[in-house]
């Protein structure tokens, strides 16, 4: 395992980082500790009672050879089966980051060399062009192919005065106006950033740790529950974060984008005892907490006034909740996995077996960052 891990950062050290921050995943030498993980107690209501709930090492082993087998092929190549069998850069750092975790050495070489084959970034001489993969890759139908969609990598970069900003795409999509660009908040990955600077002393990863909290206190004080949205828009003139008020998925709400706030906080706070990441957790989860304890649900989706925009609940949203919960209510956290996750979870899939998404939020809320040997995460 360690020999795949090293030949893939000697030969694209800067491929996964960056993928990882923009596309929600991290990638680490980690030891697999799935096979001593501890049982949780408790167990389920009504016509479930009578069954022994799964253990988390068991919930975890039984996701991950499910996911293998439905959803990454023989040769590498990981797919989004709700997007027309598309696959993204995204889609194969889950992948590589999962496959870490489980120690899964095979699956972990497969879907880097298909990653490496198949998503580098070419120029018009047919040359690598660079060390990031494209973003989207799938069938054209004009060409009748299987290829790049989309070139583009999942990040970009705006400067406006003396101040470097790292878009979470092209600008001509992230950037409304010249000093206004649309920033996602639960990209905001603090823990990775105190690894990256581990591996990489040239650049200054730590600078964005502060920053990091700052903004996301500071976006979360648009909802007047102080929850985290989807998406804001930061004015580079002011440093004001704004609402984005124009129409489309890229909204300022609580909702499926946000949710991996929860859980890199989460990460943070286990992993490097950082104190912003407990206040933090502690001051904008209590919304959460009181409609649990009053209504024992949470709604998917949450507008910047605190009114529930949709009637129904997330797994997604209770795979991150139940992670932060961890931390710092663990009580809450275990009725949440055993009333919401573990009732959702048949035949080695959340919800259904084409859901790729709640597939990988779910594994990695579930996955107790405690089994993580300390060791491993220092210099």
């Amino acid at each position: 395992m360690m020999r795949s891990l090293i030949r893939y950062f000697q030969r694209s050290a800067w491929v996964i980082p960056l993928l990882l921050f923009t596309a929600s995943a991290l990638l680490l030498s980690l030891p697999s500790c799935v096979d001593s993980i501890q049982t949780s107690s408790g167990s389920l209501s009504t016509a479930s009672a009578a069954v022994r709930p799964l253990s988390t090492s068991e919930l975890l082993s039984q996701s991950w050879s499910a996911y293998r087998d439905r959803f990454i092929q023989g040769d590498g190549r990981v797919i989004d089966r709700e997007s027309a069998d598309r696959t993204t850069s995204e889609a194969q750092a889950y992948a590589l980051l999962r496959s870490v975790l489980m120690d899964d050495a095979a699956t972990f070489e497969r879907v880097l060399n298909w990653g490496e084959n198949n998503l580098q970034r070419r120029g018009l001489d047919g040359n690598r062009s660079d060390q990031l993969w494209a973003w989207q890759w799938g069938h054209n139908l004009e060409k009748n192919q299987w290829l790049p969609l989309d070139a583009n990598f999942a990040s970009d970069g705006n400067t406006s005065g003396n101040v470097n900003y790292f878009l979470p795409g092209p600008k001509a999509s992230f950037q409304l106006q010249p000093n206004q660009i649309l920033l996602n908040p639960s990209y905001l990955a603090p823990y990775a950033f105190r690894l990256f600077a581990q591996i990489d002393a040239e650049r200054d990863w730590l600078s964005l740790v502060d920053s990091s909290y700052d903004l996301l206190r500071d976006s979360a004080q648009l909802s007047s529950l102080r929850l985290p949205s989807n998406w804001v828009v930061l004015d580079t003139t002011t440093q004001k974060i704004l609402p984005n008020h124009q129409a489309g998925s890229l909204n300022s709400r609580y909702g499926y984008d946000a949710y991996r706030v929860w859980w890199r906080l989460a990460l943070d706070a286990t992993w490097f005892d950082e104190p912003q990441a407990k206040q933090y957790l502690q001051q904008h989860l209590e919304p959460l907490q009181a409609m649990w304890r009053s209504q024992q649900q949470i709604p998917a989706e949450i507008d910047l006034q605190g009114q529930a925009i949709v009637p129904y609940e997330s797994t997604a949203q209770y795979a991150m909740l139940y992670a932060a919960f961890a931390v710092i209510n663990p009580d809450l956290a275990n009725q949440i996995r055993l009333q919401k996750l573990l009732p959702a979870f048949r035949n080695g899939f959340w919800e259904n077996d084409s859901a790729y998404y709640i597939q990988n939020l779910g594994w990695l809320g579930l996955y107790p960052p405690t089994e993580v040997a300390a060791n491993w995460l220092q210099p």
